[in-house]
């Protein structure tokens, strides 16, 4: 790779590094183990991306098809989603949140956000400014 430092790599690898501890640990604070991350996951997809296929879903997450059945057979029994007809094409079933999952989706990330904060009061002003600093980079590393 052209242009690649010993000391990019090495930037790369913490970041890889304290970005996966950061989200493991908004996973251990998100809901005491009612749902699992790949549920969390989906439900957040579908607050933030609105209704949806399975088949669509399957592929945001980077799942087989046939994987995300059982994540949302497990979210409609908790009566997180609605289905509907696609009005496109009425052979096809479109996933969409219930208003118990817009509830449950909105606590989550409210927990999580609730999380941060009271993490950042622990900090320096420099370092939550430093941290506000970094976020427009990060927002860039994602959309690479």
């Amino acid at each position: 790779m052209p242009g690649v430092t010993p000391e990019i790599m090495r930037l790369a690898a913490e970041i890889r590094g304290t970005v996966g501890q950061l989200h493991r640990r908004l996973r251990q604070v998100d809901n005491g183990a009612v749902l699992t991350p790949s549920q969390t996951a989906l439900l957040v997809r579908l607050h933030r991306e609105g209704p949806s296929t399975p088949g669509q879903l399957a592929a945001a997450e980077r799942v087989r098809q046939q994987s995300i059945g059982p994540i949302l057979a497990a979210l409609d029994e908790l009566g997180y989603l609605e289905r509907s007809r696609d009005p496109k094409d009425g052979r096809r079933v479109v996933i969409s949140l219930s208003a118990l999952g817009d509830k449950a989706v909105r606590g989550l990330l409210e927990h999580r956000e609730e999380w941060i904060a009271e993490a950042l009061t622990t900090m320096t002003p420099s370092d939550r400014d430093t941290l506000a600093k970094a976020l427009p980079v990060l927002q860039k590393l994602i959309q690479h």
